[in-house]
């Protein structure tokens, strides 16, 4: 479970030539000084119909190459040179970096609060888990169902059908509770598909937290709890409880997972902050929780936590022992977070340490919202009909999609505008009155964070976007 602000949504098979989507799309480049290069609107556009793809990782015609490892290309590969070239980053671990700053922050809180007699800390740390994963592990590891909607391949990165870019750190949950380990943090770079704004990046960062817990440690210090089993044959399940569980087990962990959560958030946005728990659903926890903070007169999601399904602990050779879980992402409750308000900054190297320092001051002090970017925004509209049927198969069969999905038009925007592009919001359904023919007008807010963007170099951006989206997605433009 990752902290994050929404519950878990938690690809497209291609030919096995090389994608068409790599050889047309290409990201906007920037000159070392930020500008877009070259300036002049014809050489501008001209620039586009070069691929300058080969910066970036090449997915070869039969497999794909990644953290020195090569898998094989099959009909569910969907990862795109944009995407792969994020890949071992490890941001989080680049010192001074504002990422590595929130987890170190965190990592602080456990190391100083929950410590042994003799002053070692109780939570042992993993940062370096490869985000490389098998399916089995993010899915089938967590007992997410075959038909659940996580497991979307409009939604997730596929390497091939059984390998992917991992979509939560608990994909590495099963094997350090089978390593032996019953109390500990995980953190990592995470990848979704997703739709683009200000608060979605196809690459994230979470920070997770498992503790295990024996009879003895769970009624030490509660009188008569010799005399308590954190266990019951015959029980069933309840709203409040697993059919494994005692109900006093089970309330002893929830109230040991939410003192352990807010004392965590406390500690990173002061004693002032107004806290609220509400019950929820995860597939690998119940019952489940997510914490809300209240922030500008908003409720906002800040993280998730639950009572582990005993079988996932029983699975892992653990089965004496009674498991709590929370978990969330350290960029998503970015409101709070002031300085890291636009997500690009985050994944930026350059700019995130030259911002560390002041990140350091922001993380330390009172928190308020900044802007996006001082710079002003432009914005265009695209419009344009869904595939009919046949030309939707066909285009399908070409690109690798059963039919058109929203998430593969913002993939396609995020492709080609890369970090440029801030937001794109569906404004529009229409549909033929005699026809029946579907039609969607997106909005595309394009900004930059170091200068005022012209409308002659957004449109040249923006033309690309409708000629590719016609190419791939067998839509016909309404422009």
């Amino acid at each position: 479970m990752g902290i994050q602000t929404r519950t878990l949504p938690l690809l497209l098979p291609f030919l096995h030539s090389y994608p068409r989507h790599v050889a047309h799309r290409r990201s906007l480049q920037l000159s070392a000084n930020g500008n877009l290069a070259p300036h002049s609107h014809t050489l501008l556009c001209r620039h586009f119909s070069k691929d300058s793809s080969s910066a970036q990782p090449v997915i070869g015609q039969d497999s794909v190459e990644v953290l020195g490892h090569a898998y094989p290309r099959d009909d569910f590969t969907n990862i795109t040179p944009k995407i792969l070239a994020k890949v071992g980053r490890n941001l989080h671990n680049q010192s001074h970096h504002p990422l590595w700053l929130i987890k170190e922050r965190i990592k602080d809180h456990f190391y100083g609060t929950y410590v042994s007699r003799r002053g070692n800390p109780l939570f042992s740390v993993h940062d370096n888990m490869s985000p490389v994963v098998t399916t089995e592990q993010n899915f089938d590891s967590l007992l997410i169902p075959p038909d659940h909607p996580s497991r979307k391949r409009g939604d997730n990165y596929f390497l091939n059908r059984t390998t992917m870019l991992r979509a939560h750190t608990s994909a590495h949950q099963r094997e350090l509770v089978s390593s032996g380990l019953d109390r500990f943090l995980l953190a990592g770079d995470v990848y979704r598909r997703d739709e683009i704004d200000a608060s979605h990046y196809p690459v994230f960062h979470q920070m997770e937290g498992v503790r295990l817990f024996t009879n003895h440690e769970l009624y030490s210090r509660v009188e008569n709890g010799e005399d308590l089993t954190l266990f019951e044959s015959g029980g069933r399940r309840t709203a409040h409880k697993q059919q494994s569980h005692t109900l006093e087990a089970v309330k002893l962990v929830e109230h040991n997972l939410k003192s352990t959560l807010t004392g965590l958030v406390t500690h990173l946005f002061g004693k002032d902050l107004e806290v609220r728990w509400v019950d929820c659903y995860f597939p690998f926890t119940h019952p489940s929780f997510e914490m809300e903070v209240r922030f500008r007169g908003d409720w906002l999601e800040v993280l998730g936590c639950g009572v582990m399904e005993q079988e996932l602990v029983n699975s892992a050779a653990q089965r004496h022992h009674v498991p709590g879980l929370w978990g969330g992402s350290v960029q998503k409750p970015h409101p709070i977070f002031s300085g890291l308000r636009h997500l690009e900054l985050t994944h930026s190297t350059k700019r995130g340490l030259e911002k560390a320092q002041h990140v350091r001051t922001i993380l330390t002090k009172q928190h308020t919202t900044q802007p996006l970017s001082k710079y002003p925004a432009l914005h265009n509209d695209i419009s344009f009909w869904l595939p009919e049927d046949e030309r939707g198969r066909e285009a399908g069969r070409e690109s690798g999609r059963e039919r058109y999905a929203e998430n593969d038009f913002y993939e396609l925007v995020r492709s080609i505008g890369g970090d440029l592009v801030e937001r794109v919001t569906l404004v529009d359904r229409f549909s033929h009155p005699k026809t029946g023919r579907q039609s969607h007008c997106y909005r595309i807010v394009y900004r930059h964070m170091e200068r005022t963007l012209t409308q002659e170099e957004v449109n040249c951006v923006h033309k690309e976007i409708e000629s590719t989206a016609e190419l791939e997605l067998g839509v016909v433009g309404r422009y």
